[in-house]
């Protein structure tokens, strides 16, 4: 009968009383700790993150200015040229107005995008026009 199992107390001489395992998690009862404070510096009610600057506006004016200004320079493009002239216009007078506001950051990016949709637009078909005219002009002469 070396089988049967001692009555709980009953062990071998030099060992504790065995004491039930606690279960998963935290124990329920016994001290605690105070929570630890939050990271970082404390907000005051109402302020948040600052809103991110919107510069897409005077960006999509600077590329479509330059664009517009290499297909004017190209002979066989300049139709797109104009049109692509106009557009950088109209992004880079909304982007300047925007970085005028405080919106965006990148006024200087909304101007050249201005200025380059004007050049592609105004200055560089009235050349070409002016140019062709002087070609004919002359060839008519002889």
């Amino acid at each position: 009968m070396s089988n049967t199992n001692p009555a709980p107390g009953f062990g071998p001489p030099n060992q504790p009383p065995q004491q039930s395992a606690p279960g998963y998690g935290y124990p329920q009862s016994g001290p605690s700790y105070p929570a630890a404070p939050p990271v970082g510096y404390p907000q005051a009610p109402g302020y948040g993150m600052p809103m991110q600057p919107s510069n897409g506006m005077g960006t999509t004016g600077l590329v479509l200015g330059i664009i517009g200004v290499v297909c004017s320079i190209t002979v066989f493009l300049w139709f797109f040229g104009v049109i692509l002239g106009i557009l950088a216009i109209i992004f880079g007078a909304i982007g300047r107005g925007k970085a005028n506001r405080g919106e965006a950051t990148n006024k200087g990016a909304a101007t050249s995008g201005l200025v380059c949709g004007i050049i592609a637009t105004v200055i560089l078909p009235v050349l070409g026009l002016t140019i062709f005219a002087s070609i004919m002009g002359s060839a008519s002469t002889f």
